[in-house]
């Protein structure tokens, strides 16, 4: 089959590789018909080279078509039609079913410490092969499926997968009070998504992004949008009686805006030989953290800072004073995925698209022109923000 695979920092390739197969008796095989590159995919791209593979296969966000299932696989049957979450889940250990399917006790890779295994992300997260491809290899298939209808498109389930469960985490996590004002640093997929959610939880929406194009499209959706500039914490004080917002989700992360000197870091590191930048990035990395302080001094005393955007630093300096002082709250990590199907099925089934599901996407091409797009949509050039490969 072919596949997007990884091959250097800032190079990956559609190449031939073998067919996935059942493995366990628990498996499925899954024919993509619709794949995404994801925000979270750029971090492979750019920075965590050292915990990738040459030849790992990318990509966490693909729906298709069940062609093969294990012998023990009773919930799913060829022909099925299916969004696949990004987290690899069972369903019945302790986390699982206290929704926290993003720390599965089942698939947690303790190698590194980390939770849940993922697809298509990297070695701290069980070097899955990912969806980027025409057929993808479900483990734990009864339950590590979304089982969807035929009649509507890919496109409005296919952001089940992630992106539109974690701005739904994101804005739960945030505990905005009723008729509140909920801030968004960054308007990437998932930020558009938070401030979708936030308008039709009936939130005031205070969102930011360097990009015009992505401020025009949150603001087709009924988000206030402001240009990230130095002076953007003082005027969203100004727009909350001076308070600052009752939450913030930073949907940024990592990379953020600023900081040269932390990039310049970073890079440092992704030169070195892998065995020895993967304990650095381990022990001493450092993420790019002006979005978080935005959060944090944007935030009213008392509020929520809800972290949506991926951090990986084990080493980064927080505003300790100012967080204990304002007494912020702050929620964080992974989606779990399948928490939220119940809430968000219904929505983007919905005919009239509260989520505007069918307006995210701007570039829908062909999984051979994955390589460009992974360029155009790091840079953020000709109005990216959403690509969707079809294999």
């Amino acid at each position: 089959m072919k596949a997007l695979t990884w091959q250097a920092k800032r190079s990956v390739s559609v190449d031939e590789v073998p067919d996935p197969r059942i493995e366990f008796p628990t498996d499925a095989i899954v024919k993509i018909t619709s794949t995404a590159i994801c925000g979270s995919d750029l971090h492979l791209y750019e920075l965590l080279g050292p915990f990738l593979g040459r030849g790992d296969i990318l990509g966490h966000e693909p729906m298709g078509v069940v062609v093969e299932v294990g012998s023990e696989v009773t919930n799913l049957a060829v022909g099925d039609r299916v969004v696949v979450p990004f987290n690899i889940s069972c369903g019945h250990c302790f986390m699982c079913r206290r929704g926290l399917q993003s720390q599965c006790e089942t698939t947690q890779v303790r190698e590194y410490g980390s939770g849940a295994a993922l697809f298509g992300y990297t070695k701290l997260y069980g070097q899955v092969p990912g969806g980027q491809a025409e057929y993808l290899r479900v483990p734990h298939a009864d339950y590590n499926h979304i089982r969807v209808g035929s009649d509507l498109p890919d496109d409005r389930y296919l952001f089940l997968s992630d992106i539109l469960p974690t701005a739904w985490q994101g804005v739960e996590y945030a505990d905005v009070p009723e008729g509140g004002t909920l801030a968004v640093m960054g308007l990437g997929p998932v930020g558009q998504f938070v401030a979708r959610v936030g308008v039709h939880h009936g939130f005031r929406v205070l969102a930011v992004d360097p990009v015009p194009e992505r401020r025009a499209m949150a603001e087709r959706h009924g988000a206030l949008t402001y240009d990230l500039t130095d002076t953007i914490v003082d005027e969203l004080r100004d727009l909350t009686e001076g308070r600052g917002a009752d939450a913030v989700v930073d949907a940024v992360g990592m990379e953020a805006h600023g900081n040269p000197g932390v990039h310049a870091a970073q890079s440092a590191i992704g030169l070195l030989p892998d065995a020895m930048a993967r304990p650095l990035m381990e022990k001493a990395g450092i993420d790019r953290m002006a979005a978080l302080h935005a959060s944090i001094d944007i935030v009213r005393r008392g509020g929520t800072v809800s972290l949506s955007g991926v951090y990986a630093g084990d080493a980064d300096i927080l505003p300790m004073k100012t967080l204990f002082d304002k007494q912020i709250s702050m929620r964080m990590g992974q989606c779990n995925v399948k928490r939220w199907i119940d809430d968000l099925l219904p929505l983007v089934e919905d005919p009239s698209d509260p989520l505007g599901v069918m307006d995210l996407t701007t570039h829908r091409v062909p999984l051979e022109r994955a390589p460009e797009m992974y360029e155009t949509f790091q840079k953020k050039a000709d109005g990216c923000i959403k690509v969707v490969l079809e294999p």
